[in-house]
């Protein structure tokens, strides 16, 4: 049932330059302002939504002639401050993947190093492939003098 303050799914049935129409359960459909569409500036409606998508809207107004005005913002603002509220459960992250280095890649340090021995290990790799790039660099300008 389709109530003011209640949070509807329903599909975009139409896009305008001002906004976009929304079925609603019951057969009822509402239009969506566009500046209800999202939080930002929104230039273009075809940028938020295309027809067809299936859409969250919160129901701001049902006026005397039975026009029913929509959100998607405030539909969006309520679910994250739902969320919040009830966060939801936390699943355990997954195992690791092995390395593997990819050629010419320096494998990344082990965990049983300090940081002094990991941070020398970056420093004497980084001076390296510098030092390389500085060769490259001047065999290709001194080929140019040619």
């Amino acid at each position: 049932m389709v109530e003011i303050g209640s949070i509807q799914e329903g599909k975009v049935t139409g896009i305008m330059s001002f906004g976009a129409f929304v079925s609603l359960p019951g057969g009822k459909s509402g239009l969506v302002h566009i500046s209800e569409i999202a939080n930002t500036f929104v230039k273009d409606v075809h940028d938020h939504l295309q027809v067809g998508q299936i859409v969250k809207v919160k129901v701001l107004e049902i006026n005397e002639q039975g026009k029913i005005n929509l959100s998607l913002k405030r539909a969006l603002e309520e679910e994250e401050a739902e969320e919040e509220k009830n966060p939801p459960a936390v699943s355990a992250p997954a195992p690791a993947k092995p390395y593997v280095p990819v050629m010419g890649e320096v494998a990344p340090p082990t965990g049983d190093l300090s940081f002094e021995e990991k941070l020398k290990k970056f420093m004497q790799t980084s001076d390296s492939k510098n030092a390389d790039k500085r060769r490259n660099t001047e065999r290709k300008q001194h080929a140019r003098r040619r």
